[in-house]
């Protein structure tokens, strides 16, 4: 298809994004010849829709659409063991009177009745609303938005990204906050689930009664945080690129190593690994490319957005060399990223590029003291535990000179502003990248702006520029000319309906690594 010289891909904020089904009813959404071999479910199947729609992974002609079939969410899905035709509509409007692609796809039992539609032939960088329907039941009705075309000139984009949320620990009312911004992406960088067993003295307790170990108990999981609204909210308002980290399956896992291998047997794990992997495939908007095979998971890879923005989404879990004691983390033969992970990233970074480069993971790239004086106290959790890595990519994007390297974080429930440089010991190196760190949705339930620790790492850290501990999310616009990151808040997550305001703004220049204060 041909470029688009000088669209923006930002969105222009709708008015309304309807919740169900159109006025038009259930027949509106006719199922399309290439399902007829597929037969209709014996009996009627209601409500099938509880756990909302989404959409992820654009591509210039196309993304990917999700919804999953559960009627009884919580207790496995409900549906009947076979499977179920979903017919899917995109739409140039809210009404679909304009109906640009059709088609259906068989919902299976053995991934959960989940359906992942990947939608082509539709225009680069163009605004669309999709549904699906089972039977005559409608599903809610989503926005998306397709990438530009390759190497098209963008004069803005803008996107959100987020980490952390513990269902237990408070509302996700930053996400209802989130839907009403005008984005055209949403980056979740990891714990979209918590996998800890429920605690009836906490403000929403989880489901089951333990912790989730098998497929089934990670689909009721998943099931019970997708079934929340303003997370539906969220996701139907924009498309996503997902990545996990170590609350997925099990706090602080590195590869093949739970966090309490003596408890914990390999073989336990590894199945437990496989069906965490599998659940989390059923519940997001990925690509086919992404479906599990066993332990193993697809999940690093770039999406490019014009000539603006290249999103590098890293996957520091499965390849990682397990925590190891501080005075190891300089060795050589530890990694974070693993070799075939870390080679793409290289090649990737010291290719043809767009102006900025982001490089989407999980946990604290930047070095981070939390000891005051001579002492040195490092996380084993972090990039400072595996410095090889940290450094060697680190000199890797300034040696090759990528263009305006920005590394996105989640992981530690607080906002963070780091200025990357080439040698942290030394505060008068040169920055060579911009690190961004965003606080979580609901992880550590109310926030407060800072605790006393942070004036520690403050003095101890002096590339930190900014710390926060607010609930929320940060929302990114980037030009050709510059990058404004704010750092969106809410002030409790333990009552409904809080207020969102901004709490901090950073910009980076073009061509100047670090942000500065706005």
């Amino acid at each position: 298809m041909p470029a688009q010289p000088t669209a923006s891909f930002g969105v222009s904020r709708r008015a309304v994004l309807l919740g169900g089904a159109v006025a038009a009813g259930a027949t509106a959404l006719g199922m399309p010849p290439a399902a007829a071999l597929a037969a209709q479910p014996a009996r009627p199947i209601r409500d099938p829709f509880t756990l909302g729609v989404a959409s992820g992974d654009p591509l210039p002609g196309g993304v990917v659409l999700w919804t999953r079939l559960a009627p009884d969410p919580l207790s496995g899905g409900g549906m009947p063991d076979r499977p179920v035709p979903v017919a899917w509509q995109v739409a140039t409007d809210e009404r679909f009177r304009d109906v640009v692609a059709s088609d259906a796809e068989v919902s299976r039992p053995g991934l959960g009745h989940s359906v992942h539609a990947e939608v082509e032939g539709l225009r680069p960088g163009a605004e669309y609303f999709y549904r699906f329907r089972a039977g005559s039941e409608l599903s809610p009705v989503g926005r998306t938005r397709t990438a530009p075309a390759r190497g098209a000139r963008l004069d803005r984009f803008a996107f959100a990204f987020t980490s952390c949320q513990a269902y237990p620990h408070g509302y996700f009312t930053a996400h209802r906050h989130m839907s009403e911004e005008d984005l055209d992406l949403v980056v979740q960088l990891g714990d979209y689930i918590y996998e800890g067993a429920p605690d009836p003295a906490s403000l929403r307790p989880h489901e089951g009664t333990g912790e989730p170990v098998s497929l089934v108990e990670y689909r009721n999981r998943y099931a019970q945080y997708k079934a929340d609204a303003d997370l539906q909210a969220a996701h139907a308002a924009f498309a996503w690129a997902v990545v996990l980290d170590d609350h997925e399956i099990d706090n602080n896992w590195a590869d093949e190593v739970p966090q309490d291998p003596q408890t914990q047997p390999r073989d336990a794990f590894l199945a437990r690994r496989a069906a965490a992997f599998q659940a989390y495939y059923e519940h997001m908007p990925l690509r086919r490319s992404s479906l599990p095979s066993g332990i193993d998971m697809q999940l690093y890879r770039r999406l490019t957005f014009g000539d603006l923005v290249d999103v590098h989404l890293l996957d520091t879990r499965q390849y990682r060399s397990d925590q190891a004691l501080q005075d190891q983390r300089f060795d050589p033969a530890r990694t974070i990223l693993g070799d075939e992970q870390e080679s793409w990233l290289q090649n990737a970074v010291a290719g043809p590029t767009a102006r900025w480069n982001i490089l989407a993971q999980q946990v604290f790239f930047s070095q981070r003291d939390f000891a005051a004086g001579p002492a040195v106290n490092l996380s084993t959790d972090a990039w400072d535990n595996y410095v090889a890595d940290r450094d060697g990519l680190r000199d890797h994007v300034a040696a090759v000179g990528t263009p305006n390297p920005v590394v996105l974080t989640g992981d530690v429930h607080a906002n963070y502003v780091c200025d990357v440089k080439a040698d942290f010991d030394d505060p008068d190196s040169a920055t060579v990248a911009t690190e961004l760190v965003g606080t979580s949705i609901s992880t550590g339930g109310d926030g407060v702006d800072q605790n006393p620790s942070d004036a520690v790492q403050l003095s101890e850290n002096p590339h930190i520029k900014f710390i926060n501990r607010n609930r929320g999310y940060v929302r990114n616009v980037i030009t050709p000319a510059g990058w404004t990151a704010d750092y969106r808040v809410v002030d409790v997550v333990t009552t409904p309906g809080a207020p969102v305001r901004t709490r901090a703004s950073f910009a980076i220049e073009d061509g100047v690594p670090g942000a500065q204060p706005v």
